[in-house]
């Protein structure tokens, strides 16, 4: 054989390799998604002519442009710099939590360039968007493609006539979070509205006849049997009508057929719609948080020569909201254990990858939660993605947030962007309630806007909306008292203990609400808390403060409102939940809650915040940390796995008069709990969740001058199954005024440097009471890392217990020079060579 057949032949084997290395190697982390039409089944996506729909993930290799253009004509008249980016993306990631108030609200530009290879001639060509905040233009080529009005909702713009098939194509996004008061939410929101392509975006190519909408409904449901009524929306792009013949199968959560259905049909010119009862499914496995089971439609459509195939999950449950009394799920009680949830992440704000999202929900599941509010807007479609996957009920909310009523654009703005919300969820089993807003009536924008009978009048029309569009789910609303009785269930604000009155009185709250609402389902509630920050005496249920156990004459408070009084300590915030869980584990009667919230976020509202503009309510903190309350939830709504959790790991330095004792709580699921103090057993005790706090398992104990060992070991069925340590450094002596900084720094595991700042007084002491503000700098190489709203990547953050602490990345070669300063101290620097 000559040397050049055998070349050949071996650049031909080596060809073959690499196309099926191509086309069967996995896809990235952030492209391993589904279509939002699809469940997350993986399926060939075939490239020949004539195939079932193609999709393909859009959001590598953007350009973008930070530039309030007003028009596509006036981009190419300047050599503008575009900036490289991949999506999500937006502008308002650092300037959200910055130290300056207020953050960017105007338009930018996003640019790709597209190249489509040589598909069938008559293929429908769509991008898919599934959030761009708050409007969005888009252009194909020049041309204007189509546009959308409101966040937070996904959305198609057909490109068919605009894109050149064979070669680039320009794609040019003009996304815009302008203050605009004819679309919700509201500026006056106390959350961030974020501006840019937050979400992922998707081209897809479809045949001429496809599939654009699935509506499935299960009408009837029980342990027996269930029903199930499809709708179909079906798009004919061609000039007359066509023939359709379609395929309908529901497959079983063990991957079974279970009921099939074939039916003959004719499209017209544009959308048609189609309905139609399946063969009754027996002995469903039903939908629930603990068995979420999911069931899959497969839709094949075939006119002529082109075929489309559509797979959609959903799930068998029906559910009940007593009369002035609790919640049914599958005909047994189901007390709701919620927590809230806001699209926000430290160094992503808003534009959060898949994978956060699912983290996010992941960490509430494991919480114990069973129920969570999307505040206050429709999310992610992974975030809906994973509840129905986890288990986790939804109240998905309309984004109506404060603001009042506006005139007609407004009032047709908001009904759409309902009508869409409904249609985009419509099949996610996780969501039960539909909620139409919330404090709606709050801060109006227009003249008259918060007008009670007007709000009605109009909450009446979005209701009826709402239950035509899907009469199978129920509505709600949060805190506008006048319409309470509009929505089949109501929330009103309580806020013991935070924002009025003490948390000792949240039982008696409760019981009034349940008289005055037919169906009582209790949103937000909670209060803040700063990382690290502690005391010995939290304010009391009863809302009394004592000082700190040094004066030589003891000395008590009243406090009238904790929010504005209190210390923001996490002491403080474990005791009130620990008590809100408390009474709503046993009341009998009770449908159940949702914390608020259940990560730290950014608003635009609250600078004087110990993290600036950083809403610090969290159970964890912006980055995903949990903080204390994290555990205090974690010990009263789960059973497995096993933890013990020493109150607190944020608090390794404590101070008292010889001979004062000291409360340790511990967080535990276990039976029961043995503590040791310095390797002494200081006795067992048996978990008793009516015993407050920490369900029976505290401790007062008499710690020694100098280091403190504390070891916690949990009990089930005599079994130990969990154990917790840390170390505790007491002090005899009180600190005097601080009168200094002193800095250090300690090398991370991500190889930066934690620099920590403490405030000494004038005999070296450690100052364990300094609460106030520190802003720190830098000069030199390498960078902080700041704007993040995180306990440690903020450079303006109060002091938690008289230490405070930033991260600073360092360059290879170089020298930083570190500086902090307060207002009522000469600062302190640091070199750091």
């Amino acid at each position: 054989m000559k040397k050049e057949e055998k070349a050949k032949q071996l650049w031909a084997k080596l060809f073959c390799l690499f196309i099926f290395f191509f086309l069967t190697m996995p896809i990235t982390a952030s492209e391993n998604r589904e279509p939002f039409w699809s469940a997350r089944e993986h399926y060939t996506r075939r490239l020949e002519k004539n195939s079932a729909r193609q999709i393909y993930l859009l959001n590598r290799d953007w350009d973008y442009l930070e530039e309030n253009i007003k028009s596509v004509s006036e981009l190419g008249k300047n050599n503008f710099i575009w900036q490289k980016i991949e999506l999500p993306h937006t502008w308002n990631r650092f300037d959200a939590t910055d130290n300056i108030p207020g953050y960017r609200r105007e338009a930018s530009w996003y640019r790709k360039l597209l190249h489509i290879p040589q598909f069938d001639e008559n293929a429908v060509f769509r991008l898919y968007f599934e959030g761009v905040n708050i409007t969005s233009e888009v252009y194909v080529n020049g041309a204007n493609a189509g546009s959308h009005i409101g966040g937070y909702i996904g959305f198609t713009v057909d490109i068919s006539k605009c894109v050149k098939q064979g070669t680039p194509n320009e794609i040019l996004v003009q996304a815009g979070n302008s203050i605009n008061p004819n679309i919700i939410p509201s500026q006056k929101s106390d959350f961030t509205i974020f501006g840019g392509i937050t979400r992922d975006v998707w081209l897809q190519v479809l045949p001429p006849v496809f599939v654009d909408r699935i509506h499935i409904k299960t009408p009837v449901v029980s342990s027996e049997r269930a029903a199930t009524e499809v709708s179909i929306q079906i798009e004919n792009a061609w000039p007359q009508a066509q023939p359709v013949s379609l395929e309908l199968v529901i497959v079983s959560p063990d991957g079974k057929a279970v009921a099939r259905k074939s039916i003959e049909q004719t499209t017209a010119v544009g959308l048609s719609n189609f309905s139609f009862k399946m063969p009754e499914i027996r002995a469903p496995k039903l939908w629930s948080p603990e068995t979420p089971h999911l069931y899959t439609l497969r839709i094949k459509a075939q006119s002529g020569r082109y075929e489309d195939e559509v797979i959609e999950r959903f799930g068998y449950r029906w559910f009940e909201f007593k009369e002035h009394g609790t919640f049914y799920l599958n005909g047994k009680r189901l007390l709701l254990r919620g927590t809230h949830h806001h699209e926000d992440y430290a160094g992503y704000g808003m534009a959060m990858p898949d994978s956060l999202h699912r983290s996010d929900m992941q960490m509430i599941k494991e919480l114990g939660a069973n129920f969570v509010r999307l505040a206050h807007y429709p999310q992610d479609p992974e975030v809906y993605r994973a509840c129905d996957e986890l288990g986790l009920l939804v109240w998905d909310e309309l984004p109506w947030c404060r603001g009042g009523m506006g005139g007609e654009e407004w009032k047709a703005n908001t009904m759409r962007l309902l009508t869409e919300q409904i249609n985009q969820n419509f099949n996610h089993p996780s969501i039960i309630l539909w909620s139409l807003g919330n404090e709606m009536y709050w801060l109006p924008d227009f003249p008259g806007g918060d007008h009670p009978d007007s709000l009605k009048q109009f909450v009446h029309e979005l209701n009826e909306l709402a239950h035509q569009l899907d009469p199978g789910r129920l509505t709600t609303m949060r805190k506008f008292y006048d319409g309470a009785e509009i929505t089949d269930v109501f929330s009103p604000s309580i806020w013991a203990g935070w924002y009025a009155g003490v948390y000792k009185n949240y039982g008696a709250a409760l019981a009034d609400a349940r008289q005055k609402y037919k169906r009582f389902l209790h949103a937000e509630y909670g209060g803040d808390s700063h990382v690290g920050r502690h005391t010995e005496n939290p304010i009391t249920g009863e809302g009394v403060i004592a000082d700190d156990g040094w004066a030589e004459q003891p000395n008590k408070l009243n406090v009238k409102q904790v929010s504005s009084e209190g210390d923001w300590s996490e002491s403080y915030i474990v005791d009130l939940f620990d008590w809100h869980l408390m009474i709503s584990e046993q009341l009998d009667w009770f449908a159940g809650n949702a914390q608020w919230a259940f990560k730290d976020f950014a608003t635009p509202l609250r600078p004087e915040n110990p993290i600036p503009y950083v809403n610090q309510k969290g159970l964890v903190d912006r980055a995903g940390n949990p903080k204390d309350a994290y555990y205090v939830f974690k010990s009263r709504w789960t059973s497995d796995p096993k933890f013990c959790y020493i109150e607190s790991h944020t608090w390794k330095e404590r101070s008292g008069r010889p001979g004062q004792t000291r409360r340790v709580r511990i967080y535990s699921n276990c039976d029961e709990v043995a503590f040791y103090l310095n390797g002494e057993s200081l006795g067992r005790k048996r978990r008793n969740a009516s015993v407050f706090p920490a369900a029976g398992q505290y401790w007062d104990v008499l710690f020694k001058e100098g280091r403190n060992d504390l070891m916690a070991i949990g009990f089930t069925n005599s079994k130990a199954v969990a154990r917790d340590s840390m170390a505790v450094q007491y002090s005899f002596e009180k600190n005097g005024t601080p009168v200094a900084l002193k800095l250090s720094s300690q090398r991370l595991a991500n190889g930066n440097l934690l620099i920590e700042a403490r405030t000494i007084d004038a005999q070296g002491r450690f100052c364990l009471d300094f609460n106030q503000r520190i802003y720190f700098d830098y000069s030199g190489d390498g960078f902080l890392l700041k704007d993040y709203g995180t306990p440690t990547r903020s450079s303006v953050i109060e002091f938690a217990n008289g230490k405070a602490a930033i991260e600073f990345a360092p360059a290879k070669n170089g020298k930083a020079v570190i500086e902090a300063r307060t207002h009522d101290m000469q600062g302190s620097y640091l070199v750091i060579e």
